[in-house]
């Protein structure tokens, strides 16, 4: 669709997002690709200030169709003024989330009905989906260890455990229900063997350019 490659990193809480995104941006630096990153909420100031309003923990009135609206007016304005004019110049641009986890927060986490998400996807989006998702899993007990070992936490990261399960299980279905362009990492083990999982999975993507 554009001449540029979408890549979405996806997972539940404590999965390692920030340790293997840095992995990723070295890894395609050393390849020569030209990308950016980002981030879901945010990305751009307007989607930050919506990003503050979803995660502040004084924000308990929240109601569930208020986060998954705000959700989309953050990614709106997110792919209008970054993400579309990056891949229409070529850049690779590599998004810490995106849709997918709407389905799987507000779908899975809220019980929202993914249609409503799928209506939602299809105004703000069109046609544009990520070329690749890379999706970190790692049990949501071992995850929620990690996060909790950081200290503060965010409105999201207060929930229960059920709720975590449910994002988890509804990852889990995305990428059943997507096999073409999702790859599974297994966070476990040491980050050794995290970062060797990943080298094939990149290799087979800039392979493919």
């Amino acid at each position: 669709m554009y001449p540029g490659k979408f890549i979405t990193i996806e997972g539940t809480e404590g999965a390692g997002k920030s340790t293997n995104l840095n992995y990723i941006k070295d890894f395609l630096q050393q390849k020569g690709i030209d990308f950016i990153t980002t981030r879901e909420p945010g990305g751009t100031p307007i989607a930050e200030k919506i990003r503050e309003l979803l995660l502040d923990k004084a924000n308990t009135a929240l109601c569930d169709d208020a986060e998954l609206l705000l959700m989309f007016a953050a990614r709106a304005q997110h792919l209008n003024e970054l993400i579309i004019p990056a891949l229409q110049s070529g850049q690779w641009v590599i998004s810490d989330r995106f849709t997918d986890a709407t389905y799987a927060y507000q779908g899975g986490g809220r019980g929202l009905p993914w249609e409503k998400i799928a209506q939602l996807e299809q105004w703000v989006q069109g046609d544009l989906r990520p070329d690749a998702t890379i999706l970190l899993d790692i049990p949501v007990e071992q995850g929620m260890e990690r996060v909790r070992s950081r200290g503060e936490t965010d409105r999201f990261e207060e929930e229960q455990m059920s709720f975590f399960s449910r994002i988890r299980e509804a990852y889990l279905r995305l990428a059943r229900e997507n096999p073409q362009r999702y790859y599974i990492i297994d966070t476990r083990p040491a980050i050794e063997e995290v970062y060797q999982q990943l080298d094939r999975v990149l290799k087979k993507l800039v392979d493919n350019v």
